[in-house]
């Protein structure tokens, strides 16, 4: 009997990886990839454009609800970053900035701009076979995925990957201010009143720390494929 198509949410902090095993995951799989935090990025950078203050809960949950924002993989066995648009115009690679992302994880905390994204995200995988990940995805988003993941990983290591992301794109970034910005990050994400960052309880806790990307994914499909088979049957 053909195996079931799952949702699989991955959640955990920031720099834990999420992004590169969704990727890896979904390619393997031959599911879809669905980058929430683009979409974060994407309502920021929009905000930023329009002069919307970060404190402006109102402004930025109505700039949200008028925001369209497409998500496509060119290749779907692809691993690379998904095109993002944002009302048409593609922003893939102006939303990977530092000062988008910091700004993103304000907006991200802003109650009304959450409804709006997470109904977006809940129909984009309400049909299955699709890879989720973000920082809400099995404790909100998608609270009966079928595989929940929880990545985790040391704040230096994480910091490290981030610096390292940075260095690769030419920005210049420091190490020791790239960590500090993990440790603001991990606070204001535990710390916001709509949906902070928590592990479900039926998560798999995955530390990356001492693992390889290629490692994580392969035990993360290995799993889907049991879970898959096993209610396939």
């Amino acid at each position: 009997m053909t195996a079931r198509k799952l949702i699989i949410a991955i959640d955990g902090p920031v720099g834990s990886g999420k992004s590169t095993l969704a990727r890896r995951v979904a390619a393997l799989m031959g599911y879809t990839y669905i980058d929430t935090g683009a979409m974060y990025r994407s309502v920021a950078l929009k905000a930023q454009r329009r002069g919307v203050a970060l404190e402006a809960s109102g402004e930025l949950a109505s700039l949200a609800s008028e925001t369209r924002i497409d998500l496509r993989q060119q290749n779907p066995a692809a691993e690379g970053p998904q095109q993002v648009l944002l009302d048409g115009e593609d922003v893939t690679a102006l939303i990977r900035s530092p000062e988008v992302a910091q700004a993103a994880s304000r907006v991200a905390m802003v109650a009304g701009v959450r409804k709006v994204l997470v109904a977006e995200q809940r129909r984009a995988g309400e049909s299955g076979g699709v890879v989720m990940e973000g920082r809400d995805i099995g404790s909100v988003v998608f609270p009966d995925a079928q595989l929940k993941i929880f990545l985790t990983a040391s704040p230096e290591i994480r910091a490290q990957r981030r610096w390292r992301e940075h260095q690769q794109k030419g920005d210049a970034i420091d190490l020791a201010r790239t960590l500090e910005e993990v440790h603001e990050r991990d606070q204001r994400d535990r710390e916001r009143a709509s949906s902070p960052l928590v592990r479900a309880k039926d998560a798999v806790v995955v530390d990356s720390t001492a693992m390889e990307a290629e490692e994580v994914a392969r035990l993360v499909v290995l799993l889907a494929n049991r879970l898959a088979h096993g209610q396939a049957s």
